[in-house]
């Protein structure tokens, strides 16, 4: 079973994917966006992660890891498991009114399109950070945010997503980190 999104909302969801995808690009941008929304070119910060926290917070930094992993575990699986199949919408890339006008600087993948994982799993993580770091570090959620949606933009940028699907997505991933945050600065505050 395909749910639908109402027309007026994917006309105007088509308009602004229009401009963002097919007319306001330029040569520098295209050699960055692939990059920014590659989970590859994020591994060193994950992985900076993965050292720091439990190196600066002991056993409670590994539990902030875990929780980290388990909030991209209930994004991921949220968006593309249950809402995807429910929706069903094919990426632009893979629209045969769109596909032959798409900026498309990717592989344009055979999954469905919303809401965008990517745009899910990023702002998840971001909110988590910041729910659960900001009482330290108020610049946590500036850098969290700004990092979520330079992920969330480059996916319209790059032809694999429309401006609604990362929205969704976002807002998605927004609500399950701070879900996890607030669940584990219940049970585990971090304090230097």
């Amino acid at each position: 079973m395909h749910s639908t999104l109402p027309q007026w909302l994917t006309d105007i969801d088509h308009k602004v994917w229009f401009y963002l995808n097919t007319r306001w690009h330029t040569a520098a941008l295209d050699t960055v966006m692939p990059f920014l929304r590659n989970q590859w070119f994020w591994a060193p910060l994950y992985l900076f992660l993965l050292l720091f926290m439990p190196r600066t917070f002991g056993k409670y930094g590994w539990l902030w890891c875990a929780g980290f992993i388990v909030t991209f575990g209930l994004s991921d699986q949220l968006s593309a498991h249950l809402i995807k199949p429910i929706f069903g919408r094919l990426r632009p890339c893979n629209d045969p009114f769109l596909a032959p006008i798409t900026h498309l600087l990717v592989d344009c993948g055979s999954g469905k399109s919303f809401p965008s994982s990517h745009a899910a799993n990023h702002f998840a993580l971001a909110v988590f950070s910041g729910v659960t770091l900001s009482h330290m570090a108020r610049w946590v959620w500036v850098a969290g945010l700004l990092w979520a949606a330079s992920v969330a933009y480059a996916q319209v940028y790059v032809g694999v997503h429309f401006p609604l699907d990362v929205t969704a997505g976002g807002l998605l991933g927004a609500g399950v980190g701070l879900l996890t945050g607030k669940l584990f600065n219940n049970r585990f505050r971090l304090s230097l």
